[in-house]
């Protein structure tokens, strides 16, 4: 191989034209570090640019670049999940290694695909894909390989970290923040993946099977979104000493001696957490993920999630590591039937594929957290012991209680805090509630995490 590594980019949006950016801006660094000249010898677009340099190609044939013998790394950043996936399989296929930023492809077909590239010894990278500029899966799959990882708790969607900083600092409703989100380029046109927790549940995957050494899982993780967040719940919370953050979870769980409730639990959900912790003055549009790992405990790794900057920092530290594999391989003496081994490579699920475990991921019911309830009722004695009394014997155990003005006439919320319990429990007793006479609309509940 020569001493150049020739790059093609597939998809010239803001990340593909970030990429094209930050190499022309830092192309000495990216040679200082790599010993290589890394140059773009193709780009993917549907429409020539005039602003791209006349050396490098433009093709709309995706599949022909993914083929093309003038590419060593392919940089997919063209979103989706069909024609995405065509053309990284198609690059794997021709020995092509990928980056790519693609966190919906991952998340449902990941598997398929690094199994494909494992069996044609090349690897897809994708730090890109998971909370833009933060290293979070370097830091999972290399910094802590030494750990076992309990539990991660990740703001891994800046627009719903955008609109609960908004509605909590100006008091601003949520359809409100959500327009301004929009006009800001902050949320989509159509932003359902982004609010109703979908977006997040595809990062939360990958975090996961990094984290336990699991199978990709994506239709498995428990996913809510923040739409029937009010102003009245937030302010709540704050008089509580809580704030609420639209939080991703990866949690281990033992069973404590029940084999039926070991498993791992994937959840995406608006959560209560204490004010004073540090992910919870994480605001704005910006992305933050907690690990708790043995021995090291706990670490937060902040940043920038999403924009062209952030995200073309992310794809091309992928493309750097590879330039170095590509590097070691041309020195190596080793045959080429020898190096189909991970030896230049870290897993791509940061454990050796066939170490992959089939840990159970637990249903809804199963899993466990404290909850903030509003119970809105009739301004008569006895409700509260009605309600307090269901709780207890539904074995959940009081944190605090708060009894706020009518908001109606002869009507009063009542704000609960429970201590963690199984889900299948609150259930129950919620249903009960909703059945008392006094009792005047459903309850809502949200979850709580005290993060420890």
């Amino acid at each position: 191989m020569s001493n150049s590594i020739k790059l093609a980019i597939l998809g010239l949006g803001t990340v593909g034209t970030g990429v094209i950016n930050l190499i022309n801006d830092n192309l000495d660094e990216l040679k200082r570090r790599s010993g290589r000249d890394i140059i773009i010898t193709e780009v993917g677009t549907r429409r020539q640019r005039d602003d791209i340099d006349t050396n490098i190609t433009q093709n709309s044939d995706l599949m022909a670049i993914a083929a093309s013998d003038n590419v060593d790394i392919v940089i997919e950043v063209i979103g989706g999940t069909t024609l995405a996936k065509d053309v990284i399989m198609q690059a794997i296929k021709n020995g092509k290694h990928v980056v790519t930023a693609n966190k919906a492809l991952l998340a449902e077909h990941g598997n398929e695909i690094f199994s494909f590239a494992e069996e044609n010894n090349v690897h897809v990278a994708y730090e890109a894909a998971v909370a833009g500029g933060i290293p979070i899966i370097k830091v999972m799959r290399e910094a802590l390989a030494a750990n076992k990882i309990d539990w991660l708790a990740g703001i891994i969607n800046g627009t719903g970290n955008f609109i609960m900083t908004e509605m909590r600092d100006k008091g601003r409703p949520f359809a409100d923040v959500l327009s301004e989100a929009q006009e800001l380029g902050y949320a989509e046109a159509d932003p359902t993946f982004d609010v109703e927790g979908i977006d997040a549940a595809h990062k939360l995957a990958l975090l996961a099977s990094i984290a336990f050494g699991i199978p990709l899982q994506f239709d498995k993780v428990y996913c809510e979104g923040i739409t029937g967040i009010t102003l009245q719940d937030v302010n709540y919370a704050e008089e509580l000493g809580y704030r609420i953050k639209h939080l991703g979870f990866a949690v281990r769980r033992d069973g404590q001696g029940n084999d039926d409730d070991a498993g791992v639990e994937l959840r995406v959900h608006p959560t209560l957490i204490p004010q004073d912790a540090l992910l919870a003055n994480v605001n704005g549009v910006k992305n933050a993920v907690l690990v708790n790992s043995h021995p090291l405990g706990q670490t937060l790794y902040c940043g920038d999630g999403a924009g062209a900057g952030a995200t073309a920092s992310a794809v091309m530290a992928d493309v750097m590591d590879l330039v170095r594999v590509l590097g070691s391989k041309d020195n190596d003496d080793q045959s080429s039937s020898d190096q189909n081994n991970h030896g230049h490579h870290v897993p791509h699920l940061a454990f050796i594929p066939e170490q992959l475990s089939d840990t159970p991921i637990l249903r809804a019911e199963q899993m466990i957290t404290g909850y903030y309830l509003r119970v809105h009722a009739y301004d008569s004695p006895g409700v509260l012991a009605d309600i307090t009394r269901i709780l207890s014997d539904a074995g959940i155990n009081i944190d605090a209680i708060l009894q706020k003005p009518a908001h109606k006439v002869g009507q009063v919320p009542v704000i609960i805090l429970t201590l963690p319990v199984v889900e299948s429990r609150m259930n129950l007793a919620i249903e009960k509630i909703e059945k008392l006479d006094t009792i005047t609309d459903k309850v809502v509940r949200i979850r709580l995490d005290e993060l420890a």
